[in-house]
């Protein structure tokens, strides 16, 4: 994988693991109930989640190259179009911090086990991979190397966001959890996605 077609997807990672969303909103949660040494665990669990979710898209894209360059890039148009429709319903999200505020006091093995199940459950998120990773492949390339390298820089690029926003959550408290901060989370996001896929969609294949 070219050193600058890599450089561009860190880019796009970093949005999609900034973007508020499940994972997000399950690490700012456990900052300000629990702290962010506490909170790691919560972390790991949405990476394990994460990961099986890359595991299967991989597959699944794995297979699609070997079978069909057509199909793919008609995927990697759908995915444009995916981009930017996300936005649009970034822009439109009304989603709050106030009922995700855990009420009891849960252990480290609860918390990875409750994070993993967020991410396994959200089918955003493998659909976001799908549309994502074919993006960045180059179907002449061995696709398998392309796709550890695309899994592997997105699941670091997650673990240490999710860090981020859970020690932010701890350090910075009512702020963090405000759902007017978290209105102008999704418009910013929104924004992005949308330019994204725009420039995805205007991109030579």
């Amino acid at each position: 994988m070219d050193s600058h077609v890599w450089f561009a997807y860190v880019i796009t990672a970093i949005v999609f693991s900034l973007a508020p969303g499940s994972g997000m909103v399950n690490s700012v949660c456990n900052g300000l109930a629990y702290g962010t040494r506490k909170s790691l665990a919560a972390v790991v669990g949405l990476q394990i989640g994460l990961a099986i979710h890359i595991l299967l898209v991989g597959a699944g894209i794995g297979a699609l190259v070997a079978q069909s360059a057509t199909t793919f890039i008609v995927i990697k148009w759908l995915g444009a179009g995916y981009l930017i429709w996300l936005g649009l319903q970034k822009w439109r999200d009304r989603s709050t911090f106030t009922t995700q505020t855990p009420h009891k006091v849960l252990s480290s093995v609860a918390l990875m086990r409750k994070a993993m199940l967020i991410n396994l459950t959200n089918p955003k998120s493998i659909v976001f991979l799908v549309a994502l990773f074919p993006q960045f492949i180059d179907p002449a390339g061995d696709e398998l190397s392309q796709l550890v390298i695309l899994g592997l820089t997105t699941v670091a690029i997650d673990f240490i966001v999710m860090v981020g926003y859970t020690s932010l959550a701890s350090r910075m408290g009512r702020f963090i959890r405000s759902d007017h901060m978290m209105g102008k989370l999704n418009k910013l996001f929104g924004s992005i996605f949308i330019l994204c896929g725009a420039l995805l969609a205007t991109t030579k294949v």
